[in-house]
């Protein structure tokens, strides 16, 4: 790889990483929540069990995935996916914080009186269905960088392949050591989960312009998925998300904190 690819490589994993940060820091707290029952010396098994069965399942997933990928229909339902939980994270922000609240009463009343390998299953199931989004956006984000051509894995380049399971493995560690500091983050500035959910609903664009022009579809050019005008127009617009939010949300952080003090 010459230095312009590692750098584009590196700025999708970069992205990948904050993602993953912010969207598994609240799924941390609830996964903490399901092992909270049993006695504290398996508490940390559980999750550790849990999260590397997890781990397995999600590789198995990314290689249905990249077999999947090509298939215009499959890119389209992950289009919509990708806005249903954008717009709905949104809905319920607008609602309060008691959607949160419900989600940790509801994994508490899930896993009570659950044995300890039972708790451990519910811990791979719930990391499962909680990294579904941030797969998407991960594949999403990885399949129309420059493919590098060593290998092919199903429908995405090897070097696409290694990025997007990278971003998966840090989510993993995300969620068993650095979720607290996430967790922080987002208590201070919580409209960062907002933004995180708006990026999202951004790459479900990407995904469904991909769509389009499928060469099965051709509703547009086929070319111009993966041409630098669209290429150009997608990362300036995330870039203003990314940076203009962190600064919004930081401001509103700051403000919020400020008037509690008064």
């Amino acid at each position: 790889m010459d230095a312009a690819l590692l750098l584009e490589y590196g700025w999708v994993l970069l992205i990948l990483v904050g993602l993953e940060g912010i969207l598994a820091a609240d799924n941390a707290v609830v996964m903490a929540v399901m092992v909270k029952h049993l006695p504290p010396e398996q508490r940390k098994k559980a999750l550790f069990y849990g999260l590397f069965g997890a781990l397995i399942i999600r590789f198995a997933a990314l290689f249905l995935i990249a077999v999947l990928i090509d298939v215009w229909q499959v890119q389209a339902l992950g289009a919509l996916y990708l806005f249903y939980i954008s717009i709905s994270h949104i809905v319920k922000q607008v609602r309060s914080r008691k959607d949160k609240l419900t989600d940790i009463e509801e994994a508490e009343k899930e896993v009570k009186g659950s044995g300890f390998w039972m708790t451990v299953l519910k811990v791979e199931i719930a990391d499962v269905a909680f990294a579904i989004d941030s797969m998407l956006a991960a594949v999403a984000l990885a399949i129309t960088l420059p493919a590098v051509g060593a290998f092919q894995i199903g429908g995405i380049d090897g070097a696409q392949f290694i990025v997007i399971f990278i971003g998966g493995l840090i989510g993993i560690v995300i969620m068993r050591f650095a979720a607290h500091g996430f967790v922080r983050l987002l208590g201070r500035y919580p409209l960062l989960e907002t933004i995180a959910f708006l990026i999202v609903g951004w790459v479900g664009v990407k995904l469904a312009v991909l769509t389009l022009g499928h060469p099965n579809l051709q509703i547009i050019d086929e070319h111009f998925p993966h041409s630098t005008t669209w290429k150009l127009i997608f990362w300036s617009v995330l870039v203003i998300m990314a940076v203009g939010g962190y600064f919004f949300a930081k401001k509103r952080g700051n403000q919020g904190n400020e008037s509690h003090t008064l």
